[in-house]
Formats: structure tokens, sequence, C-alpha cells
């Protein structure tokens, strides 16, 4: 006779997680080959990046000890889940890939910045504050109102911190849910959007508005701070040649990554059941917060929406060749 406790201790773990998609077409992602050629691309241009800004990370830093222990470990568990073969060990599996494929994108994104930071020439200040002048938009009036109210700022720094929560719950949902297409569209997604934020960063650096606008004592320092006009002319003398992963600061001006990542957190929690709304309000609070915290010009924003649309768009493309030619080899 079967044991209760053992049938309770396989059972209840899977009882508790929601359904999985019914669409046939929602296990079909990259191929294990596909997103390996792509991390070690993505590493490979970084890498190409540093040697040419003449930067180096230092393998032996402490600040390294974390992702190292992720990278040496993510793997094994995942082989060790996949191996299991339970409903909830499966899961366990595609969070470790998801997640550590979304911090690993997120890394090479921050690092990329500094050589890009440091091959770049002037600052493009004047055209981006022009642009928003047209908009009519008041980037001062907009932070005297945030630090004039501490509630406000509390809000606003919880909610531009939320860009790394939203998407760990967002990739959690498709794990659970086993919509492994849907996860990795939006990595792709947010691959091509880092691509294509970089690329136009290093045609317009800048220090940003709080920087570019503010004159006099500071009542409220943002989330982001002012690096932006101390480190990027550093960078650009080569002092410092070493960057310390543990230290990465935000360098990005235009467009906005956090306007980016916000438009595909909407687009992506579409498909996320019961939890859509809450997925969608959290990136409409982040935009809101991210002229101040992330001292952004609206232009910012605008750009980094439009960046987000377009990789959506070529990352559904791909997902779409992706499915067809899974679906034209089982037909075979």
């Amino acid at each position: 006779m079967t044991d209760p406790h053992r049938f309770l201790a396989l059972v209840a773990p899977t009882a508790l997680l929601p359904q999985a998609c019914a669409d046939p077409h929602a296990a079909i992602g990259f191929s294990g080959g596909q997103v390996r050629a792509a991390v070690v691309a993505a590493v490979a241009a970084c890498a190409s990046l540093l040697w040419m800004a003449g930067l180096t990370i230092d393998p032996f830093a402490r600040s390294n000890i974390p992702y190292y222990s992720i990278l040496a470990m993510a793997p094994l568990l995942r082989l060790g889940c996949l191996r299991d073969g339970r409903r909830w060990s499966i899961v366990l599996a595609q969070l470790v890939e998801y997640y550590t494929l979304f911090m690993a994108m997120a890394l090479v994104g921050a690092i990329s910045s500094y050589p890009i930071a440091a091959m770049s020439q002037g600052f493009a200040d004047a055209g981006l504050q022009r642009v928003d002048e047209m908009l009519q938009f008041d980037w001062l009036a907009w932070y005297r109102l945030v630090a004039a109210h501490r509630t406000l700022q509390l809000l606003g720094i919880a909610a531009y911190q939320s860009i790394f929560l939203t998407p760990a719950l967002l990739l959690g949902w498709f794990a659970v849910t086993g919509q492994r297409r849907e996860a990795h569209r939006f990595l792709a997604a947010f691959a091509i959007a880092a691509a294509l934020t970089l690329a136009i960063y290093s045609q317009m650096p800048a220090v940003g508005p709080f920087s570019y606008l503010w004159r006099g004592p500071i009542p409220y320092m943002p989330v982001s701070e002012l690096w932006q006009p101390d480190l990027i002319p550093a960078l650009r003398a080569h002092m410092p040649t070493v960057i310390d992963v543990g230290q990465l600061r935000g360098l990005v001006s235009a467009p906005s990554f956090h306007a980016a990542s916000a438009t595909l957190y909407i687009a992506a929690a579409r498909r996320c059941g019961p939890l859509r709304w809450w997925l969608t309000a959290m990136p409409c609070a982040m935009l809101l917060s991210t002229p101040v915290e992330g001292t952004h010009y609206l232009i910012d924003l605008l750009l980094g929406a439009g960046v987000a649309l377009v990789a959506w768009y070529f990352a559904a493309l791909l997902m779409r060749w992706r499915v067809r030619t899974a679906h034209g080899r089982e037909s075979q």
C-alpha cells in the first residue's frame, strides 16, 4: 500500500502550483545551443569593448565571489532538478535558468556601459533639454515637488528599485505555468533592448538633468546620485582602468533603460493571468519615479520606450521563427 506521507510529499508542492498553460506551443523556447551561443556572443562583445577602451576587470576581486558562486551552482542545481523530473523540480529548473540568464544580461550590459562611456565624446544635455522644453516638461518643477515631500521620495525609491522585482515575478510566473516561449521572448527582448540602448547611448552621452540644471544646495539626493559628471570624464581619461563589478554605477542617460525595462514588463505582463494588473502597475509607478530617481529627461523615457517596442517586435519575430522550426521538426 502506498505510504500516505510519501504521497503527500510528492503531490503537495505540485498542488500549490497554478495550472500549466494549455497552449501547445507554450513550452517551445530557444534551444540550449542557441542560448549558449547568445551568451557567448554577448560576453565576447563586452570583452572586446573593454579591450578597445583599455579597461579590465580584476578576476580575483572579492566583489566577484557572488557571481562566481551563482555561475558554479546554477548549472548543477538545474541539472539536478531536471533529473528529478517532478513538476515542482522542473519549475525550479526553469526558474534557475531564467534568473541566471537575466542576471547575466543585466551584468554584461552594465559592464559594457563603462567602455562605451570611456570611448564617447562630449555631452548631449543641451540638446536633450531643448527637446524637453519643446515637450513642455519642467524637470526642475518635478524635482522640487519630490524634494518637498518625503512620502513621494519613499514611494519613488521603492518604485525605481522594482526594476529587479518585477522581472523576478514575471519569470517566476512563466516558469510555474510552463510558458517557456514567453520567458524566452521576454529575455530576448531584454537583451535586444540593452544592445540598442548602449548603441544609442554611445552617440549621446549625458550627465542628466540633475547635474545639468540644478544649482545650489541639494535638498534631496536621488537614488542615481551624481556619478556621470565625475565618472564619465574619469573613464575617458583612463582613470580608473580596472572596473569593480561590485561597484557598478548607472551611466546611461539616453535612452533610459528603466523606461525600456518598464515597457517590456508591461508588454510581458499580458501573459501573467491574475498577476497582470499588479505587474502592469509596478512598471507604471517605476516610469513615474524615473525622471527624478534616475535623473532622466523626459525624452530619455520616450527613447527608452521606443527602444523597448522595437526590441519586443524583433523578439516576437525570433520566437515566431523558433516555433515554426520546432513545429516543422515535429511534423517530419
